[in-house]
């Protein structure tokens, strides 16, 4: 913290406000929540009054200090948000009215999220009691720089904040704009070049080709809806599970679970997932690659327009439990590009994946970043 700046208990510019309304079962109420982290306050859900038990409720007003009683310690805490003001909390949050001659709410904002803040609320939750009461949150320091001086510095923090910003949206672009390149070369082509073609054509359903024994363990996999790919899952022993054999992954297979493939639960094994387990709720299929390129199987399943497709030739008569049977699956036609096509689809691919993987090494140096700022504006150093 800056040593020209006096630091002065939290009591002296903010006020506990503790009001209850009654519930009423013939309102609807918006219920907020406090992230953990320091993340903020957000929207929880929106609930007739009649769902919600404890009738007695605190509403929140826009520019107040929210902290959670037990979750404070792991930076359960936050300014309410405009589009919060009049949202509801149990009693198990307190609320704190900010003193705005003598502080700026977004300064305070900015200031719960270093560590200076965090460790004082942690070295009183580290107590036999770990929750936190009103008269703790009073006794917090805070630095108090003069009230256009806290102006200037929540001015610079936006502006150095908006940069951060700036730059993970242009990384998401670029990697989302590959993703749309891939697409393009398959989806564009269609009419003319792709063949109709069978998917018993292009893979083969395996058999499950491991003898589950108890004392063993697996590690298994899982594929994520909406076409985000197959995922590291669950280690578990033989003993923990009904399944008396599975299917041992290897890199390229296809796979997808029964009852989710309609909702785009489906992809191709990535080299990280190679030797993962799977049940027999998961049919995995080999690909022909002299057909096809597990690239493009993998790119066109996880295309959100194909999906309704495989709806389609699902089973079940509830929406949220209809299967897609390998047999089904087999009989599903998919438009084939030539394999020179696919070739270009795979090269382009490839460029994809380096683009995630700067994307997830860059990831880790945009968050540090915010801290990194906030930690010299506390500093005076901005």
């Amino acid at each position: 913290m800056s040593n020209s700046w006096p630091l002065v208990p939290l009591g002296e510019i903010i006020r506990h406000r503790k009001e209850f309304i009654q519930i009423s079962d013939f309102q609807t109420y918006k219920r907020c929540r406090v992230q953990l982290h320091a993340k903020g306050i957000v929207l929880r859900d929106t609930v007739p009054g009649s769902e919600i038990k404890t009738k007695e409720q605190q509403v929140c007003r826009m520019g107040e200090f929210l902290v959670a009683e037990i979750d404070a310690k792991v930076g359960g805490f936050g300014v309410v948000p405009e589009e919060l003001d009049g949202s509801i909390v149990s009693s198990h949050y307190f609320l704190f009215e900010i003193n705005q001659e003598k502080l700026d709410r977004r300064f305070l904002d900015y200031f719960v999220r270093t560590p200076y803040f965090r460790d004082q609320v942690g070295a009183r939750g580290s107590t036999n009691y770990a929750a936190i009461r009103p008269q703790h949150v009073l006794q917090y320091q805070i630095p108090l720089p003069p009230f256009p001086e806290q102006r200037r510095i929540v001015a610079r923090i936006d502006e150095l904040a908006a940069k951060v910003e700036e730059a993970r949206s242009l990384r998401r672009e670029v990697a989302s704009g590959w993703e749309i390149l891939c697409r393009s070369i398959i989806f564009s082509g269609l009419s003319k070049q792709s063949t109709p073609t069978p998917m018993r054509e292009i893979v083969r359903l395996r058999d499950a080709d491991v003898v589950v024994q108890p004392e063993e363990t697996y590690r298994f996999a899982g594929v994520y809806c909406f076409g985000r790919g197959v995922f590291k899952g669950q280690t578990k022993t033989g003993a923990e599970f009904a399944y008396r054999r599975l299917t041992r992954l290897r890199a390229g297979d296809f796979v997808y679970p029964k009852l989710m493939a309609w909702e785009g639960a489906l992809g191709v094994v990535p080299p990280e997932c190679d030797g993962l387990f799977v049940s027999p709720e998961f049919p995995v299929f080999e690909v022909n690659q002299e057909r096809a390129l597990p690239d493009t199987l993998d790119i066109y399943f996880r295309t959100p327009s194909v999906w309704p497709l495989l709806s389609a030739i699902s089973t079940g008569t509830n929406v949220r439990r209809r299967r897609l049977n390998p047999d089904d699956f087999l009989r599903f036609e998919m438009p084939l590009p030539p394999m020179q096509l696919q070739h270009k689809v795979r090269e382009v691919k490839a460029k994809t994946e380096v683009a995630k993987k700067i994307r997830m090494e860059t990831a880790a140096q945009l968050d540090a970043m915010l801290p990194s700022i906030l930690d010299k504006a506390f500093r005076g150093e901005l």
